[in-house]
């Protein structure tokens, strides 16, 4: 493959007339969501596209470059100019074309494309797409996919190799920001071997006139295999923000000899280099991290933390924030005579701030510092997984088997492996019937996945008495063995709850539950407060009354004490009223709609489809509540769907708790899985800040 010298030569003779003057200024929110104005010179840009000609250069059947990103965004720079200046034309894509895998395979096949730069929610939507279609001629001209704006996790790379052949299609990985122009690191994957050993594929090595340096809080260079704060240096470096703003993002390198490295930026991610010099992405480095859609200051629980009794010294930290393993964990040391232990810490930290908020307490006997006196907060990280084996793919937990009578001893190991399994190396203690399932570490959202694995398994207990159970010998005495189970297998759901056909009776009721559930705790929500207000969902409610009660699909359930403690909307899918989109609502059902319309086209039209919309709890209800009240309402959704004649159901997920019950208690299929952050609507990003695991997840019941 050869590019075109003669251009490229000219484009270099721009640069050097002008390269240092200012070539556009671009506008990112980052990890503060303030805009701030980044100043990009020429000679930043060309340096990005030279190094893109000269490592990826077009073939000689490569006419037309793909435009599909915002103009707003820095990808569009190397999409538009990277094909104009070698004298190639653009294909402009409209942005309902990105939404629709159907629309952009068409485009993307009629005109030969042959690379293609995609977030990788939009990479999983088109190989879903690819799977359904079924034909191997399908983009078989495109043989360069660049994935970047997220973690490519390496189960979405082995997928793409099972559409394509190995070596001679290239999925690469870019990292970068609007700062660095974009992209100052790459990783080149030309098949599935290469990516056995890796979680997440690396963000790889520096392109040209780049230096990456990993530097600890020393801004000294950490050793291979440890975890440091990740800076740029080099050609591909912005001259910094507008009016001068965050100049601690700019710095000075000390440690440069050539002139040309004297600037660092400093990215606020994490990373690690591994054997062969390869780059890994670690995190953010931000104190504030979002839990359950819950934004979280890290400092405001080590403040609570250090003002127990007894306790010296206490430092709080987030294990792979934005990830699905994400941890918040509080290393303290106490006095002897304290008699302080971790479960007593965590108790006393429930009752001064709510669950999501309290960290898992490890003791330790001296707090580890820096040569500076600082606290090495890498070195606690590292006795963490050290501890629970975190390189372990089945970490060591000490089982108890203490009171187990010889006839189950079976039922009881694979009861304790299970939620060994699931638990993991959140475990607090040695697993055994004494043991309480939440002290142990378990969760609202684990719990279910612990009774999902013990059905596979061959064990049925129903989720209302595993959660309410005082100890794991009680939980034991309600599950029974069945014969294992596969497919869409229901969980009997008893609960102390009664469901209500929607009434003008409980218009009030379904409008405070409905307003308080998704102001307080819905993840989209919490990335566009305080704009959006309750008197947004009155409105909402209101003007959908009485096609909700003409459909006759929604729902309220209520307590023994007839209290109404939930509540459940539904419309068919085909017949659904036109919804206001006025105000700053409108933008999380723009988002919606985004996913569910691409899909919808998919499903059978000859019978109603139950739209399951929205459902709402009182907040009065403490975890366990809540799980069993959900699990009811997802029960109920099932049974009144059928009984109206219903082929299936469709729903739009962004709880990590309603997406877990859908997929493993209930059977849903999943149509869609979305990075909730990558939405983009008039060149912005409404949910930018949310992090990388907060995922939108269409799913789909046929009944």
């Amino acid at each position: 493959m050869n590019y075109d010298d003669a251009n490229i030569s000219d484009a270099r003779k721009l640069q050097s007339a002008g390269g240092g003057h200012l070539a556009l200024v671009l506008y990112t929110s980052g990890s503060t969501g303030v805009p701030k104005g980044v100043r990009l010179p020429h000679a930043v840009l060309m340096n990005r596209l030279q190094w893109q000609w000269e490592t990826f250069p077009y073939s000689s059947t490569e006419s037309i470059g793909i435009f599909k990103t915002a103009l707003t965004f820095v990808d569009s720079i190397s999409e538009i100019w990277g094909p104009l200046l070698t004298k190639r034309a653009i294909l402009v894509v409209s942005k309902s074309a990105t939404k629709d895998p159907t629309q952009l395979v068409s485009i993307l096949q009629k005109y030969e494309i042959e690379r293609l730069v995609l977030v990788p929610t939009l990479l999983k939507s088109l190989l879903i797409y690819l799977s359904l279609k079924r034909d191997a001629n399908l983009l078989s001209k495109l043989k360069l996919w660049v994935c970047s704006g997220e973690t490519l996790p390496a189960t979405l790379a082995m997928e793409f190799y099972d559409h394509f052949p190995e070596n001679e299609y290239l999925l690469c990985n870019f990292y970068g920001s609007t700062e660095i122009m974009g992209d100052v690191t790459y990783f080149v994957c030309r098949g599935k071997e290469q990516l056995r050993n890796y979680t997440n594929v690396p963000i790889g090595y520096p392109i040209f006139n780049t230096i990456i340096y990993i530097l600890d809080d020393e801004k000294k260079p950490v050793k291979i295999g440890e975890t440091g704060e990740l800076f740029v240096s080099g050609a591909n470096l912005a001259h910094g923000y507008v009016n001068g703003r965050d100049k601690d993002r700019f710095i000075e390198n000390v440690l440069a000899v050539d002139p040309k490295y004297s600037r660092l930026y400093r990215t606020g991610d994490y990373a690690s280099v591994q054997k062969g010099g390869v780059i890994h992405y670690e995190g953010r480095t931000d104190s504030q991290i979002k839990i359950r859609g819950h934004r979280v200051d890290l400092s405001e629980i080590e403040k609570n933390l250090n003002e127990i009794d007894g306790l010296k010294k206490g430092i709080v930290l987030c294990y792979h924030a934005g990830q699905m393993d994400q941890a918040i964990l509080a290393f303290a040391s106490v006095d002897r005579s304290s008699l302080l232990h971790e479960l007593q810490i965590e108790k006393m930290l429930r009752n001064k701030l709510p669950d999501y908020m309290t960290p898992q307490v490890i003791i330790i006997d001296q707090v580890p510092l820096l040569v500076n006196g600082k606290v090495d907060r890498q070195s606690l990280l590292k006795l963490y997984e050290n501890t629970n084996n975190n390189n372990d793919p089945e970490p060591s937990i000490d089982y108890d088997y203490t009171g187990v009578a010889s006839n189950e001893m079976e039922k009881v190991r694979i009861f304790f492996q299970t939620i060994g399994e699931v638990i993991g190396r959140s475990a607090r203690t040695i697993i055994s019937l004494q043991s309480n399932f939440y002290e142990l570490g378990g969760n609202s959202l684990n719990s279910i996945y612990t009774v999902a694995k013990l059905r596979d398994r061959g064990y049925s207990i129903e989720i209302t008495k595993f959660i309410s159970a005082k100890n794991l010998r009680e939980a034991l005495d309600h599950t029974n063995e069945i014969d294992i189970i596969r497919g869409n297998h229901l969980v009997p759901v008893k609960a102390d709850f009664v469901a209500y056909p929607l009434s003008e009776e409980y218009r009030a009721e379904t409008i405070r539950i409905i307003a308080h559930s998704f102001l307080e705790k819905a993840e989209l929500e919490q990335q566009i407060k305080p704009d959006i207000t309750e008197e947004a969902y009155v409105v909402l409610i209101n003007e959908t009354w009485d096609p909700l009660i003409q459909t006759a699909f929604s729902f309220v359930i209520a307590d023994k004490a007839n209290r109404i403690v939930g509540v459940s909307l539904s419309f068919d899918a085909n017949n659904e009223p036109p919804c206001n989109l006025d105000g700053p609502h409108g933008v999380i059902f723009e988002f919606l709609e985004s996913l569910e319309t691409p899909v919808r086209d998919r499903l059978p039209r000859d019978k109603p489809i139950m739209h399951s919309f929205m459902m709402g709890t009182h907040e009065s209800l403490n975890a366990q509540d809540n799980v069993v009240a959900m699990t009811f309402m997802e029960s109920e959704v099932i049974r009144v769907a059928k009984e109206k004649g219903c082929c299936g159901i469709l729903t739009t997920n962004t709880n990590a708790l309603t997406q877990q019950l859908a997929r493993d208690v209930f059977g849903y299929e999943t149509l869609s899985d979305t990075q909730i952050n990558t939405f983009m609507i008039d060149g912005r990003k409404p949910f930018g800040n949310a992090p990388d695991d907060y995922r939108a997840i269409v799913q789909w019941k046929k009944l």
